[in-house]
């Protein structure tokens, strides 16, 4: 059984990763199907979580969008996650693997 879920692992898994850390400012590029048409959306923020192994490792991103803070989870090796390039690092080095304190905060002082 153990063998099985592993090939599976291995056949699904994106063999280029994109290389990003926690804290970092990315942009997303999601595939989105609308009836029959297919387009990108792009989600830009910061990624306060990355976790997981294998090919369940997901990120989260998160910005503020008109005052309220929305927050999105993506799978990494998601065949609708077409693209995902750093738009720059953190103004300062996370010293946490998970940014949630950033929540609390709001305007200039969420991010880091």
């Amino acid at each position: 059984m153990d063998k099985i879920i592993q090939e599976f692992d291995k056949r699904n898994m994106k063999e280029d990763l994109p290389s990003f850390k926690v804290g970092d400012f990315v942009k997303v590029e999601y595939l989105i199907h609308e009836g029959k048409d297919d387009r990108v959306q792009p989600f830009v923020g910061q990624v306060i979580k990355y976790s997981g192994h294998g090919v369940r490792r997901t990120f989260t991103v998160r910005r503020i969008v008109q005052g309220e803070g929305v927050e999105r989870t993506f799978p990494v090796h998601s065949p609708k996650v077409v693209n995902v390039t750093v738009r720059r690092g953190p103004n300062k080095k996370p010293r946490r693997s998970r940014l949630f304190f950033l929540r609390d905060r709001a305007g200039k002082a969420a991010q880091l």
